[in-house]
C-alpha cells in the first residue's frame, strides 16, 4: 500500500489552491451570526443579504452548475425555560447564484421565524 503525503497542494501552476470539480466536497459554505449579520467565516460566499426577521440570503461567489443542489442549514439556541433546542433552520430557495436560508422555533402553536445567533449551511453540488 503507498501513501500520498504533503503540506500543500497546489493547482498546476503552482499559484492556488487545487479546484474540486465533480467531487463531493462541499462547494461553499457559511458561519454567520443572524443577530448582527456578520458572516464569521464562508468559503465561495461573497455576502449576505438580511430579507426581515429569521430570513437571509447568501450569495455565491463562484456560481453552481444549476439550481439543483443541496444546502443543508443548521442554528442552535438553548431555551432555559425547558431546557431544549426547539431551533431550526432551513434552506428555501436555490438559484445557481445564492441561497436563501429561514430560521426560528417551534412551540405548541406553530412555526416562528427568529433571528439567531449561530446559522451555518452548506451548499452540495457541482460548481459552473
Amino acid at each position: 500500500m503507498s501513501d500520498i503525503r504533503a503540506n500543500t497542494i497546489s493547482d498546476a501552476a503552482g499559484t492556488g489552491p487545487i479546484d474540486l470539480y465533480k467531487q463531493s466536497a462541499a462547494k461553499a459554505w457559511v458561519n454567520f451570526n443572524g443577530n448582527t449579520n456578520a458572516i464569521s467565516d464562508s468559503v465561495n460566499i461573497t455576502s449576505l443579504t438580511d430579507n426581515g426577521t429569521g430570513n437571509y440570503t447568501l450569495n455565491l461567489t463562484n456560481s453552481m452548475a444549476s439550481a439543483n443542489y443541496a444546502v443543508p442549514a443548521g442554528t442552535a439556541y438553548f431555551n432555559g425555560s425547558n431546557g431544549a433546542n426547539d431551533s431550526i433552520a432551513q434552506c428555501w430557495q436555490t438559484t445557481t447564484s445564492l441561497f436563501s436560508i429561514a430560521c426560528g422555533y417551534v412551540d405548541g402553536s406553530g412555526a416562528t421565524k427568529r433571528d439567531q445567533g449561530l446559522l451555518v449551511g452548506v451548499a452540495h453540488g457541482d460548481l459552473a
